[in-house]
């Protein structure tokens, strides 16, 4: 499974976690690892863009 495929599976488990109406420090940890997967994500995304316009 790449990066992107485990960050995303990752992404969707805290996602599901969130609905579940955790307490309000499960919930803030949520959102902050959920922004570190969109963080990762978006480092991904604009390197594999840069990879592909050296071609």
């Amino acid at each position: 499974m790449s990066t992107g495929a485990k960050l995303l599976a990752r992404k969707q488990v805290l996602l599901e976690r969130l609905e579940s109406g955790p307490g309000p420090n499960e919930r803030e940890e949520i959102q902050a690892l959920l922004t570190q997967i969109e963080t990762a994500l978006n480092l991904l995304e604009r390197r594999d863009a840069a990879g592909s316009s050296d071609e």
